[in-house]
């Protein structure tokens, strides 16, 4: 017999959060929000999601802590440039970087963490090709980006997923 619920973790998630962004635990949200956790476990497994493999979990901790630290000083800079401080010209634009990386929920993190960090937004991603297309809001040296996406981040996911 399957369980009821075919993503229990998902769909607890579900409920824990619609009962906080209704700011109550009544029994009548709490039945609508069953309802709802329920009906999205079961979408879940509609899409048919590969299975997701975390072979090491503390190089994930440590890509955490990493990120952690490039959204902080990314911020820095952000607004510094908001705030016209360093009056040098600032050019944005695009870069593309050749992508080994094809796990699904790898390319889904590094798309979470090239849009969490100010001055970067994931673009366009070619399968066919491999090449991720990303936006700089302050491109000094295209270089530097690849090294430091395929470097400080792909390498890293590469271990957690591949």
């Amino acid at each position: 017999m399957t369980r009821l619920p075919p993503f229990p973790l998902v769909s607890f998630g579900l409920l824990v959060l619609w009962l906080l962004l209704n700011q109550t635990a009544s029994l009548g949200q709490f039945l609508i929000g069953c309802v709802i956790a329920l009906f999205g476990g079961w979408t879940l497994t509609i899409l048919q999601l590969p299975k997701a493999r975390i072979r090491r979990p503390s190089t994930l901790l440590r890509l955490l802590g990493l990120v952690s630290l490039d959204i902080l000083r990314s911020n820095i800079a952000v607004g510094r440039i908001i705030l016209g401080f360093g009056r040098r010209q600032r050019k944005a634009g695009f870069v593309n970087i050749p992508l080994e990386m094809r796990n699904p929920y790898g390319l889904a993190l590094l798309a979470c963490i090239i849009t969490a960090t100010p001055g970067t937004l994931w673009v366009n991603f070619d399968a066919q090709k491999g090449s991720l297309m990303i936006h700089v809001l302050d491109l000094i040296d295209e270089g530097v980006w690849i090294r430091t996406i395929k470097g400080r981040y792909e390498r890293r996911l590469l271990e957690i997923f591949e």
